[in-house]
């Protein structure tokens, strides 16, 4: 690893039940990175992560934080890993401050500035009106945010974050951006999961896609598109024209389209754009980038193959 890489994931397998649901996953997230796990359901994404935090033991393959070995260095590894699972897992007898306090007791060597640590992320993450508050009487946004500075209290090297806005409101899921945003500024590596397809082009500075438990494609949001869905997408209305030579044209060509309430959603390359507008000119339809939600439909169609 060279010196901005802090996490460094090589052949990852899992086996639950006989049946391979991580199959040689490798990846690495840097300083001030952001790094989405992408995928549909039952893809891998979260027993990778719980891999990557020391949650699970892979079958086979490595997982190091800084200079340690996950698996053999357990103790200074965890000091140097944040973790904001789905799920809260706050402590209803303390307060939001208090919450914070027991997050920093955790962690070995102890954090010497404690009490200045939480006052500090408490101020940074908003949460400091609520400071005295318990935390099941807060908003599911700010609910959220005191997660996130937990796993952050002790000043990790990298936090792990999986599905972070779930069930937030659309106000709750910016803030969250922000917050995320703002631990990359700080130098943080940051690996998250995420369904939310608009939150993975936002905040990620790379994506890894899963498909099967395997890695399907890697890069940035463009190279993504690119290489599973394609340059464009055409609309084609299925109603008020007789479409059928339409259809035979895109099944000729391999024409992989996705029918999304009345609108038949086509991928095509320039060439093939070029050909179908020479071969319908009097067609109402309309042509758009690709978006990660169409990466998702192409998944879709290739797990059904």
């Amino acid at each position: 690893m060279n010196e901005n890489t802090i996490l460094q994931v090589d052949g990852l397998v899992k086996r639950l039940g006989g049946k391979p649901v991580v199959n040689d996953v490798g990846f690495s997230c840097s300083k001030g990175e952001v790094v989405g796990l992408l995928g549909p359901n039952g893809a891998g994404k979260t027993t990778t992560l719980r891999m990557c935090y020391g949650f699970l033991r892979p079958d086979s393959g490595t997982v190091r934080v800084g200079e340690w070995d996950i698996q053999k260095d357990n103790d200074p590894a965890s000091r140097a890993i944040g973790v904001c699972t789905q799920d809260e897992t706050f402590d209803g007898d303390f307060t939001v401050r208090g919450n914070l306090v027991q997050g920093c007791r955790y962690y070995r060597p102890k954090i010497a500035d404690r009490d200045e640590r939480v006052e500090e992320v408490l101020e940074q993450f908003g949460l400091k009106d609520f400071a005295d508050a318990k935390p099941d009487t807060l908003s599911g946004g700010y609910r959220r945010r005191l997660m996130i500075a937990r796993a952050v209290v002790h000043r990790p090297q990298i936090v792990f974050l999986d599905e972070p806005t779930t069930g937030l409101d659309p106000e709750a899921r910016v803030l969250v951006w922000e917050l995320v945003d703002s631990l990359r500024a700080q130098g943080m590596a940051v690996v998250l999961t995420t369904h939310y397809m608009d939150e993975a082009e936002r905040l990620s500075d790379r994506l890894i896609l899963l498909k099967g438990g395997k890695i399907r494609a890697t890069g940035t949001t463009e190279k993504l598109l690119g290489d599973v869905v394609g340059e464009h997408v055409v609309v084609v209305s299925r109603t008020g024209a007789d479409l059928e030579v339409v259809d035979a044209w895109f099944r000729e060509r391999g024409g992989k389209h996705s029918v999304i309430l009345t609108d038949w959603h086509v991928p095509m390359g320039s060439a093939d754009l070029a050909e179908f507008v020479t071969s319908f000119p009097d067609l109402r339809y309309e042509v758009r980038p690709p978006t990660l939600d169409d990466l998702f439909l192409a998944l879709a169609k290739e797990v059904a193959q």
